[in-house]
């Protein structure tokens, strides 16, 4: 298969990128482009040239594949390319479908017209990537749409639709029809054109007014932008569109580009945009596994998180069957999902017409009967065993052959849940994160009797509902509560050395978290954690050892939602205070446990939160719980607030360096009285004398 096929349409030649399933500009496509432009320059029958993706897209841009390979800086480069299709003596009109993004607008931008399907997306999204456009995109589309437009296109990395670009000169046709067909007609009108061939380096970017702009731009994004290096780049990059001749402009572009390849930031954010690309694969699962079908889904308990879990159903067009066990229970949950549909409204994210579309995809219910036709069922009731059992027999009963059922349980085996039924093949987790409809994270967790197809069906299904769906094996809390019980822990004992609550909040906040380990608990309520002490403790067969936190709930503090937790909250209010009362109860539990209090540095606070996690994370990928380390850092960052800039905590150890990781835990683990999980993992030993990362 060629990278780009070369076809004559009469005098014009039809260059189509041949690269599924986004025609990623790698070094091939780059070198098939050059061949084909060479081989239509040098045919006199050919009048113009047309450069094409197909009817279905034009190019995604960069091959990440090739980021940081030696491809990547092989001549001849994207900058080759378009500057090769500006300088064509022969007309070169872009045929734009589906989607020109990134270097693939680049591109466009490069050719002397650009003829668009009217729902194309075009787009520059690298500052999503912590980098900017590096093959001349911030020089040459203020010279198409204008300054400011430029500047916001680029800034926030959102796309628009063509449409929005008509009389500009980043599209000067727009087509309902065959896009492809359109060009080569318009390649033949322009042909015939005297004159020179229109080249956006040729256009001059209004500088009046744009010193203003630009510094109004700089302010707004260094408060926005908070420390990361991408925006701002941007913004100095089209400044230099206005200030700077076309080709410093571009030389200035590229040495920004590279500049940002080499920053920490940049890192972190390409791997995340790896990691969710590999989340969704499962090394023994084939991608051409046959799916169920779920056309109606089943949800147990209309209170907070079962609404919220509807709404994502609803909001993918999917009708739901929702179960309460009393009427009044049923009512409050509907209300509660029409309220907030009708918030939307009120925000203009929602007309009143799609609400009442969505609201009568439910099915309500009290009577289980109800689920005999469904494909899926998951249930989101309390956290006790016996009531799963209760619940998981009534589903075996009723559920037709083939229907998944699903816990939505943040801790409980999985497998023990499976054995209530007669189908375990058909019995896995789908753990989503409250509130369901806002939180992109669902964890998908997979028994060891879970069938290959109700993985994938289940993996497609967080696509449909627009989650980052991760898979977790069976273990107490899967991955993100596992690691985030190490986390909680590393706090509570920085308070108990020496620290203060508030104290351990902003370093962490400084470290990038919008909110403190404590601030955190008191949000969503400490009571939910000191139940789940209390079950290990009693599954353990031991005597349960009160937490500070426990201590602080059995003063019938739980947070936010009871007035005082951690801290202290003035009615109707959120702002944390901190509390002398809580201050005494933690100098009496250090007085308890002997305990002398000392001087706590931010960065040993920083040390051991973020190490804590790193461990567990490297024994949870040791144990096989997580497939890959990067979806351990998906977890994180969609469900726990780790900040996006740091790409997790493995990714973060990987740029800290893996050894001194280690050495840092040692350290913890050598202090009198440490706790035994300070040892590092054998996995996290293993790769640092081997000198690898996760």
């Amino acid at each position: 298969m060629n990278p780009v096929d070369y076809n004559l349409r009469g005098p014009v030649a039809v260059l189509t990128l041949n690269k599924p399933p986004v025609n990623g500009l790698g070094l091939a496509l780059r070198s098939g482009i050059l061949a084909g432009l060479d081989r239509a320059l040098a045919d006199p029958a050919v009048t113009a040239i047309v450069l094409t993706g197909g009817e279905k897209i034009f190019s995604g841009g960069a091959d990440v594949k090739e980021f940081g390979t030696p491809k990547s800086s092989t001549s001849p480069n994207l900058p080759d390319v378009i500057r090769a299709l500006e300088q064509s003596a022969k007309p070169v009109v872009a045929a734009i479908a589906g989607f020109a993004l990134g270097g693939g607008l680049e591109l466009a931008l490069g050719c002397h017209f650009r003829v668009a399907n009217k729902d194309a997306t075009l787009g520059l999204p690298e500052v999503k990537l912590g980098l900017l456009p590096g093959a001349g995109g911030t020089q040459r589309l203020p010279r198409a749409i204008g300054l400011e437009a430029a500047l916001n296109m680029i800034v926030s990395g959102a796309p628009q639709k063509a449409a929005s670009f008509e009389g500009t000169a980043l599209v000067n046709e727009l087509t309902e029809a065959n896009v492809v067909d359109a060009a080569v007609a318009f390649a033949e009108r322009a042909a015939k054109e005297p004159g020179a061939l229109p080249r956006l380096r040729d256009v001059k970017v209004p500088a009046v007014g744009a010193d203003a702009f630009l510094q109004f731009a700089r302010n707004n994004v260094k408060t926005a932008a908070k420390g990361l290096p991408a925006p701002l780049a941007c913004v100095e990059c089209v400044a230099d569109s206005v200030t700077q001749p076309f080709d410093e402009g571009l030389k200035r572009e590229r040495a920004a580009f590279f500049a940002l390849m080499a920053t920490p930031e940049s890192r972190a954010a390409r791997h995340v945009f790896a990691a969710e690309r590999a989340a969704g694969k499962l090394p023994d699962i084939p991608g051409d596994t046959p799916l169920r079908p779920i056309k109606t889904v089943g949800v147990i308990g209309a209170g907070t998180m079962g609404g919220g879990i509807t709404i994502n159903f609803l909001n993918a067009g999917t009708p739901v069957v929702l179960l309460e066990t009393a009427q009044a229970a049923l009512d409050r949950g509907l209300a509660t999902i029409r309220r907030n549909y009708e918030n939307s409204v009120k925000r203009g994210r929602l007309k009143q017409e799609q609400v009442e579309q969505r609201m009568a995809l439910i099915t309500p219910t009290l009577d289980y009967t109800a689920f005999e036709d469904v494909d899926l069922v998951i249930e989101a009731v309390f956290e006790q065993m016996d009531v799963k059992e209760k619940v998981f027999s009534q589903l075996d009963a009723v559920c037709k052959p083939g229907a998944i059922l699903a816990s939505n349980t943040s801790y409980l085996d999985i497998n023990q849940i499976a054995s209530f039924t007669k189908r375990p093949q058909d019995v896995l987790g789908l753990h989503f994160f409250s509130p369901a409809n806002i939180m992109k994270l669902l964890e998908i967790v997979r028994g060891e009797k879970t069938a290959n197809d109700v993985m994938a069906t289940a993996l497609a299904l967080g696509k449909q509902i627009k989650k980052v769906a991760v898979v977790s094996g069976v273990c107490d809390g899967f991955i993100g509560n596992r690691m985030l019980a190490r986390y909680g822990a590393a706090a509570n004992a920085m308070v108990v050395a020496g620290g203060a609550p508030q104290q351990v909040d902003k370093a962490m906040e400084r470290f990038g978290y919008a909110m403190g380990p404590f601030r955190v608990g008191d949000l969503a309520g400490l009571d939910i954690g000191w139940a789940t002490r209390k079950r290990k403790a009693a599954e353990a067969g031991v005597p349960h050892d009160p937490t500070i936190a426990d201590k602080i709930c059995e003063m019938d503090r739980f947070g936010q939602k009871s007035g005082a937790g951690w801290y202290r909250y003035e009615p109707g209010m959120r702002e944390p205070q901190a509390d002398p009362l809580i201050d005494q109860l933690i100098a009496d539990y250090r007085s308890a446990k002997g305990v002398t209090p000392r001087k706590v540095s931010d960065e040993e606070v920083v040390e051991r939160c973020i190490y804590a996690l790193v461990n567990e994370g490297a024994r949870i990928l040791a144990e096989g719980i997580a497939v890959r380390a990067s979806d351990v850092d998906l977890v994180y960052l969609n469900g726990y607030g780790f900040p996006a800039r740091r790409g997790g905590p493995m990714c973060y150890a990987n740029e800290v360096g893996l050894a001194n990781v280690v050495r840092a835990l040692r350290r913890f683990a050598a202090e009198p009285g440490a706790d035994a999980s300070w040892e590092p993992a054998p996995l996290l030993i293993q790769l640092a004398e081997e000198g690898k990362g996760f």
